[in-house]
């Protein structure tokens, strides 16, 4: 569910203890949902996992079963498309699932729809995210949705939202729109929590200011919140009503935490209330002053 699978981890890391310890416990956290939450209740998710839940609710088969097979051709495109590490991570992740599905021994949580619609979304989440951290997948749908997105255009989003509004739909027809409406919210659930998981609460954003008291923003970003910023030279103005008047003017832009940009907008809205922001989500940052005080 969140869009991770181009980094490639050098092959001593395969089966380095943290890589593994993050797997198992994404491994255990998805096997909870399944078990505790999810097919006792016939409950579904969207990707690969709500297809296997759903050929277990038609056919009775272990869902380890189909959840492997239908994710092996996916592999095998990762592995032509990303690389060969990522293809041993993703397929140590889905033999630990399995096995982890055969063996541990989950008791039904809670017959509540809504507890196994947010919880069952919660603990898929954090399997998902935990493995995503650990280099693995257990969702070959991102595999497809990457090489799709670089092929066609379309974002992986895009790409994945088509496919699981496809399931809902069988879901809908087979089981229900109930049932189909309490997979969606699982989904969503599921989705949240994964990102979360793969990206840290301390996700990082960009700032970008435009004022036209830009020394009094300057000052109160790096020395109130002991930021730093990076200046582009830029002109302000040219509005449709005035579009002849126009000024020279400093673009300030600063990189902050999720948990930080709330604070430090309504500081900079009580400073100049005429400032101009907007935010960006960054996938990733490396170097510099960033790097080293938030670790990313």
């Amino acid at each position: 569910m969140n869009h991770h699978l181009t980094e490639t981890l050098k092959l001593s890391d395969i089966f380095s203890l943290k890589s593994l310890l993050l797997k198992i416990i994404g491994v255990v956290a998805a096997t909870i949902a399944i078990k505790g939450f999810m097919i006792p209740n016939h409950f579904l998710d969207g990707g690969l996992l709500g297809i296997s839940i759903l050929m277990h609710e038609f056919y009775h088969i272990d869902v380890w079963i189909p959840l492997l097979l239908l994710n092996i051709p996916f592999v095998i495109l990762g592995y032509k498309k990303i690389g060969k590490n990522f293809a041993v991570h993703a397929l140590l992740s889905l033999v630990l699932l399995g096995i982890a599905l055969n063996i541990l021994p989950i008791p039904t949580v809670t017959k509540d729809h809504f507890l196994v619609a947010a919880f069952g979304g919660v603990f898929v989440g954090l399997g998902i995210g935990f493995v995503i951290r650990g280099g693995g997948v257990i969702d070959g749908l991102e595999v497809i949705a990457e090489f799709t997105n670089k092929k066609f255009g379309l974002s992986t989003t895009e790409i994945i939202m088509a496919i699981n509004t496809s399931i809902f739909l069988i879901i809908a027809f087979f089981l229900g729109l109930e049932k189909a409406m309490y997979s969606i919210l699982t989904f969503f659930t599921a989705l949240k929590v994964s990102d979360y998981v793969v990206d840290g609460f301390e996700k990082l954003i960009s700032l970008t200011i435009i004022s036209p008291n830009d020394a009094l923003i300057k000052d109160l970003i790096v020395n109130t919140f002991n930021k730093p910023i990076t200046v582009y030279k830029g002109e302000r103005g040219n509005l449709p009503e005035n579009y002849a008047v126009k000024h020279d003017c400093d673009i300030i832009v600063t990189v902050v935490t999720r948990l930080e940009v709330h604070k430090i907008k309504q500081a900079i809205a009580q400073a100049d209330p005429k400032a101009f922001m907007f935010v960006q989500n960054i996938k990733e940052v490396k170097g510099g002053v960033i790097s080293r005080n938030t670790g990313h």
